[in-house]
């Protein structure tokens, strides 16, 4: 729990500027932040597989001068 603290006091930051108790605010902190740490590292990977696709692709070009089907 100690390593979403920091996603719930912005949270409950967040809330409170809107009215709230801050309470609400926390618990959604803690959620988007545990969301985030579980997404970022899919979408890096995404990039890094396209990324070495887009080379590979690029390379072949190159060596046998035309698109690979």
């Amino acid at each position: 729990m100690v390593n979403n603290m920091l996603g719930m006091l912005i949270g409950a930051e967040i809330d409170r500027d809107d009215g709230g108790s801050g309470l609400g605010g926390a618990i959604e902190g803690y959620l988007i932040e545990g969301a985030v740490k579980a997404v970022v590292p899919l979408i890096v990977t995404f990039a890094l597989g396209w990324g070495v696709r887009f080379l590979a692709r690029r390379a072949y070009e190159a060596v046998a001068r035309e698109r690979p089907r």
